[in-house]
């Protein structure tokens, strides 16, 4: 990396959103630092970049910690415009269905926090410096589950997003006066590894654009918050819905 780069890390770069996001900003010609539970992905721009990728867990919270150190030794001071915190779990049943309230463990639950809202916190504190000499930016990705019961996404997963929601608000108030802002996306339905036909067919007819969304149009909208253009926009959630929460 060289000093003029502009650097962006994010969280869950494996697949989905994430991969699409980090593709889309490699291609503009940001440095992309990725962080996931696998080690790398055939088509992903670190592919021959290794150098680029922490494998990590963000549930367990000491291997975390320790991979921070790494990245800290990596940055060695450099400022990163943007972090992007992407990665989530959403557990199901043995059906691959939703995990109701009472079908949760209080274990699971601390499980999901872990990875979706604590993860989240932990990183963000660890690169504050980094992301405030850049005048940076935090991007937390919600969801639709944040505001409305899910058919598919269950009671863990929606009441850590609303979490997540919650927390953005409280770090754009908190980190502002450190030239960071903070905001956040909430997708809709987007077309994943983690769509079955049976949940696009039936929620398909509730979306006004009659489609699902796809994870470039995700990363097309962190691209974009990403530039001066948003430079004035702090503390709010972006509905990528095709309107269908209207």
């Amino acid at each position: 990396m060289k000093e003029k780069d502009k650097i962006i890390i994010l969280t869950g770069g494996s697949r989905g959103i994430g991969h699409a996001t980090s593709k889309k900003f490699w291609d503009d010609g940001w440095t992309v630092i990725t962080f996931s539970r696998s080690e790398v992905a055939p088509k992903c721009p670190w592919s021959n970049n290794k150098q680029f990728h922490f494998q990590v867990d963000l549930e367990d919270e000491i291997s975390l910690n320790k991979k921070l150190r790494d990245l800290s030794e990596f940055l060695n001071g450099r400022p990163v415009k943007a972090l992007i915190n992407n990665a989530a779990i959403s557990p199901k049943d043995k059906k691959n269905e939703r995990l109701s309230f009472n079908d949760t463990s209080l274990e699971l639950w601390r499980k999901v926090f872990n990875v979706n809202f604590f993860a989240p916190i932990i990183i963000s504190k660890a690169i504050v410096n980094n992301l405030k000499s850049a005048n940076g930016m935090i991007i937390n990705v919600t969801s639709i589950a944040s505001d409305n019961v899910h058919q598919f996404a269950g009671p863990a997963y929606a009441t850590s997003k609303a979490a997540l929601k919650s927390l953005t608000r409280e770090m754009a108030s908190d980190l502002a006066k450190d030239n960071i802002r903070v905001n956040a996306i909430a997708p809709g339905e987007i077309e994943t590894s983690m769509v079955t036909p049976s949940s696009k067919k039936l929620l398909t007819e509730k979306i006004p654009m009659k489609r699902f969304g796809t994870p470039d149009e995700v990363a097309g909208v962190i691209l974009s918050m990403c530039s001066e253009t948003f430079s004035y926009v702090n503390g709010t959630e972006i509905q990528i819905n095709g309107g269908q929460t209207v």
